[in-house]
């Protein structure tokens, strides 16, 4: 545009009109070309958004109107696939596009040939080249064909491809043109890129930092993988989060699951031993995958909905806890490079929290049990002997009474020393099970005799008293039948009106008639019987 305005103007005159007041040429004097403040206005342009996907569609919109193509598209490279991951595009109607149907991948046709060989291309009419393979059904007629690459750096970002120009085939003009852009869009595009990335990586670390706290705030360990998993699904744009843990079998199993409809059926699902990615997840690498449903290394049922994936390995020290795996849905986007680092870092520093959170629940844990024994101790040291020596205090007093105080006193002192024994029994109990952990499934017949009253209480409305004669975890073999008659003396005080309190022992130094030594059950009540008596007794014994 700039030599045929020279060409026109002819050599500079040496005649008094031939400079102006500045000592210009006449040919300055007529302004920039026409389209030199378009070009101008479309640079500034494209560097006024920070949102990538904004100055995306800004970009291929302004190229169109620059070089005045009825249709545009800008096409995001994948360096990776060498394919388009996104394709944003001018001109063409929604309606179009609907009857278009999916867009091109960028493996064939003149838009692979540009991904392959990224070096402008300028066609008078593109179905005339051999590497064209045509266009779909419902596509609009296109002749004349522009297209230039999108450098970020050194980086192939994408491409620009421009057809159709209103006034006829592109010119070296046209290219001019649309390289200059190209090359402002590329600074453009890596303004916003950094500004991306920079949301996203705060995203991503606002999100670890939300999962540490939520974790330390005393979760259960079930709790805490969903928290994992959930906020990794959205931080990721996923359609699912799940967190995988080792199986004794050597497999790995989904111990929870997060996803915007029912995730039901995704708990429980195994990834068997021998599948070709168990390999990996057990060794804690990390494993990236295109297509869910058709990678031959994927073997679980649920596979089929999902595209794009990656599982990350959550481990801490060299432990691994298990893995997050994070697929989006079938068609969805790839998971970019940038995408990986920042789910990577999110699983250490997730992985981390889980092992500090577990640290911090077996301390909280170890804790209680030790104040567990510290009242144990003291319930033995000080309130059992105390009580004993009380009794034995008694049970002197009452042997060296006069006859005439006996026999007034007697019967006094016996009860004082029987409930003394009764309490001394209780404390012991007491004390037996403030030994026990209270998470475990006991192990000893006084435990178990212990787990079958607690749970009887929760239905009373009160714990029964338990008191224990000899030594009942050496002295009886199976208990089985013991426990089920206990069961069934404590529904049938259950069912009673009126009831209040309901005493069990068990007594292992019993005398059983015949001589026979055994062990003896007796469950006592204050309900009423069927008869309207009050009190009610359950007895079962059996020989040792």
């Amino acid at each position: 545009m700039g030599e045929d305005t020279a060409q026109s103007d002819g050599p500079a005159s040496k005649g008094p009109t031939s400079k102006g007041p500045a000592g210009t040429s006449p040919a300055s004097r007529t302004g920039p070309p026409p389209r030199l403040p378009v070009l101008l206005d479309a640079v500034l342009s494209v560097g006024s958004e920070l949102e990538l996907r904004t100055t995306l569609q800004h970009i291929v919109d302004t190229a169109a109107d620059l070089t005045d193509a009825r249709y545009g598209a800008l096409g995001v490279v994948d360096p990776e696939r060498g394919r388009l991951t996104e394709l944003f595009t001018a001109g063409l109607t929604e309606a179009v596009r609907e009857r278009i149907g999916a867009l091109p991948d960028g493996r064939t046709g003149l838009i692979g040939a540009l991904i392959h060989d990224p070096r402008p291309l300028r066609l008078a009419d593109l179905t005339a080249d051999p590497r064209s393979s045509g266009v779909p059904p419902g596509h609009p007629p296109m002749r004349s064909f522009l297209g230039v690459p999108i450098r970020v750096h050194t980086e192939v970002f994408g491409n620009l491809y421009l057809t159709e120009k209103r006034s006829g085939p592109f010119t070296e003009e046209d290219l001019a043109l649309l390289r200059v852009l190209a090359s402002q869009a590329g600074i453009a595009i890596g303004n916003a890129r950094l500004y991306e990335t920079a949301r996203r990586r705060e995203r991503w670390i606002e999100g670890a930092a939300a999962v540490t706290t939520s974790l330390l705030t005393g979760d259960t360990a079930a709790d805490a993988l969903m928290t994992v998993a959930e906020r990794a699904r959205l931080l990721a744009d996923a359609a699912a989060g799940v967190v995988l843990q080792p199986t004794e079998a050597g497999g790995m199993e989904i111990v929870a699951a997060s996803a915007p409809d029912d995730p039901a059926d995704f708990v429980g699902t195994a990834i068997e031993p021998g599948s070709p990615v168990l390999v990996q997840l057990l060794s804690g690498e990390p494993v990236f995958i295109e297509d869910s449903a058709t990678d031959p290394r994927m073997t679980t049922h649920v596979r089929t909905r999902f595209g794009p994936s990656m599982m990350l390995p959550l481990q801490s020290g060299g432990k691994l806890i298990g893995t997050l795996a994070l697929p989006r849905r079938r068609g969805g986007l790839p998971y970019s490079a940038v995408d990986r680092l920042l789910a990577a870092q999110f699983a250490s520093q997730a992985a981390l929290a889980l092992v500090l959170a577990d640290a911090q629940h077996n301390r909280e844990r170890l804790a209680v049990y030790e104040d567990r024994d510290r009242i144990a101790r003291d319930l033995h040291d000080l309130v059992v002997q105390r009580l004993f020596a009380t009794e034995m205090m008694l049970e002197s007093t009452r042997r060296r009474a006069t006859k005439a105080a006996a026999d007034d006193t007697d019967e006094l002192l016996t009860r004082a020393v029987d409930e003394l024994d009764s309490t001394i029994q209780e404390v012991r109990t007491a004390i037996f099970a403030l030994q026990q952990p209270p998470a475990d499934a006991p192990t000893t017949l006084r435990g178990r005799v212990l787990r079958e009253t607690d749970g009887a209480g929760a239905l009373l409305g009160f714990r029964p008293s338990v008191r224990f004669e000899g030594a009942v975890d050496a002295l009886v073999g199976d208990d089985t039948r013991l426990l089920a008659a206990l069961r069934t003396a404590l529904a049938t005080a259950h069912r009673r009106p009126g009831i209040t309190s309901v005493a069990v022992t068990v007594d292992a130094t019993a005398t059983l008639p015949g001589g026979r030594s055994g062990v003896r059950l007796t469950v006592t009540d204050d309900g009423l019987r069927d008869d309207g008596t009050p009190g009610g007794e359950t007895v079962w014994q059996e020989p040792l």
